[in-house]
């Protein structure tokens, strides 16, 4: 079974956040478990009976195209944090993927480009700001939107501002595509949410935990820095012998 890319990922960068586990920039860890526990509550009531209405009745063919329809979208998006993070070739390619799974994937239903040896490489502003130098700071758990930090906090205005309201002007045409997106991508996400559920001991500090290493590890494109080593205690002075 082919898990969804964004929880693949944080599944395997779990371990490695585990194995390097220092202690978490975590200071609002009461606020953040109880404002977790809410959201939790919230998938488990209304997004996931949702998501598995949407998964039993619409074909497959038809959610890989809306699925397909909004990544396209957001590889726009792609394309403009990789030029501001100077990532010239990169920026280029990612252009050309919109424009050719535009023109030719039919307003990006299919991704030709993709079969084209043009392959998505996503980036947001926060990791742009990422780039720029900027720490990721404290955790933070928001209502309804789940993980961030500070800094990927600070960014989420402008990610959240690139949807489909930059060319469409009807607003329930746009509502209506929201929850269509958000529908499709918690579809996406239900077969490695099972295992997530089997495998997390405790579910609040796996998912920071493996959010924070994924997106130091994206920021640095795959090879971030080591982190510097917790330093030991020092050894008590050996007992004078009275």
């Amino acid at each position: 079974m082919k898990y969804p890319r964004p929880l693949l990922a944080l599944l395997l960068t779990a371990a490695t956040a585990t194995a390097h586990a220092q202690s978490a920039n975590d200071p609002f860890e009461p606020v953040n478990r109880a404002i977790f526990s809410f959201n939790d509550a919230l998938d488990r009531a209304v997004l996931t009976p949702l998501a598995k209405g949407y998964q039993a009745v619409v074909p497959e063919l038809a959610r890989q195209g809306v699925t397909n329809f909004f990544g396209n979208f957001g590889d726009g998006w792609s394309a403009i944090n990789q030029a501001l993070q100077g990532k010239g070739e990169a920026a280029a390619t990612m252009t050309m993927r919109v424009a050719t799974n535009t023109l030719f994937g039919i307003g990006g239903l299919f991704d030709v480009a993709s079969d084209l040896g043009m392959e998505r490489r996503s980036e947001d502003f926060g990791q742009t700001l990422g780039r720029w130098g900027m720490p990721g700071g404290p955790y933070i758990v928001w209502p309804l939107l789940g993980p961030s930090t500070a800094r990927d906090t600070l960014a989420r205005p402008l990610d959240l501002a690139w949807s489909t309201s930059l060319v469409i002007n009807d607003s329930g045409v746009n509502a209506g595509l929201t929850a269509l997106q958000l529908i499709d991508t918690r579809a996406g996400l239900l077969s490695a949410s099972q295992v997530l559920e089997g495998i997390a001991l405790d579910k609040y500090s796996f998912i920071r935990d493996a959010y924070v290493a994924r997106r130091r590890n994206l920021v640095y494109d795959g090879d971030p820095p080591e982190l510097p080593q917790a330093e030991e205690p020092a050894s008590p002075p050996p007992a004078v012998p009275k």
